[in-house]
């Protein structure tokens, strides 16, 4: 089989499968095309819908670059990579009635033990796969900041917001300092202004990005607050600017997406840092008698 082959055999046919082969060749990517993919994977409705002249002006790159990045994915023209997406489009525009509708048409003797084994399905996928993709170092990292912090800022919008609201509960309860940027009147903004570099900030949101969560981490880290982003790809614009970031990426049962794996890793992450925070202090008596 020659190498044109081959590389046909690779050519990704699903969204998630295009986004993981475009994280692995980034860093060999040209300059220009690197440019392109980021701009497709963070914003995946523009490529679905635009022409092959507004989405080369959208990311300010000749139109030429846009069939260049195809053939070097594998695909044969550019028009074929943009299938992807509008299949992508498809599955995650589908209204919670017509996703319902999906679920009856697909039922079988028993829907609802197959509604459940669905559900839990793609949970267990989602917690496999963010095991064999987050890596400890990471984790640590994390740890080490957040434990340090004086208080930590907790940011997460629209279907992410429950991340947060877990993890509230679960500082409260730890003795942990923190504010959820969540305010009923609309000062979400003015809020993260009170944060200083002795802080730390989490930000999680997943696309399609709600703008709020990006504009608020994004001031976090101006203000050079250090920011942990949950997030599910590294064209994401949360982990271009996060001090270090968790790639999360939730699998869904007809559209429906879950939270599985994130769940974890923000249930994860306030025991660890109190148990960081525990250590530190029982060995700061140790440390005054060396002295």
């Amino acid at each position: 089989m020659d190498e044109d082959a081959k590389t046909l055999t690779r050519v990704p046919r699903d969204f998630e499968s295009l986004r993981s082969t475009i994280i692995e060749r980034k860093a060999s990517m040209p300059k220009r095309l690197a440019q392109v993919a980021a701009f497709a994977l963070s914003n995946p409705d523009e490529i679905a819908f635009g022409t092959t002249a507004s989405i080369a002006a959208a990311s300010e790159v000749q139109p030429s670059t846009l069939v260049r990045l195809a053939h070097h994915l594998g695909y044969e023209g550019f028009s074929d990579l943009q299938s992807i997406f509008r299949e992508r489009l498809r599955d995650r525009t589908l209204s919670y009635e017509e996703r319902l509708v999906t679920l009856e048409q697909s039922g079988g003797d028993d829907d609802d033990a197959n509604l459940l084994a669905g559900f839990i399905g793609a949970a267990s996928q989602s917690i496999a796969r963010m095991a064999s993709t987050v890596q400890s170092e990471t984790f640590t990292k994390a740890v080490d900041i957040l434990a340090a912090a004086e208080t930590i800022y907790l940011i997460a919008k629209r279907r992410s917001y429950p991340l947060t609201a877990h993890m509230t509960y679960a500082f409260s309860k730890l003795g942990i300092r923190h504010q959820i940027v969540a305010s009923p009147n609309g000062v979400d903004l003015e809020m993260v202004q009170f944060a200083t570099p002795k802080d730390a900030a989490i930000a999680a949101s997943f696309s399609p990005y709600a703008a709020d969560s990006l504009s608020q981490a994004e001031e976090l880290a101006d203000r050079g607050v250090p920011v942990i982003a949950i997030t599910d790809s590294a064209f994401s614009p949360l982990a271009s600017r996060a001090t270090c970031w968790f790639e999360v990426a939730e699998a869904d049962f007809a559209g429906f997406r879950s939270l599985s794996a994130s769940m974890a890793l923000t249930m994860a992450l306030p025991v660890a840092i109190a148990e960081r925070r525990r250590k530190t202090q029982s060995q700061k008596p140790e440390k005054s008698k060396m002295e």
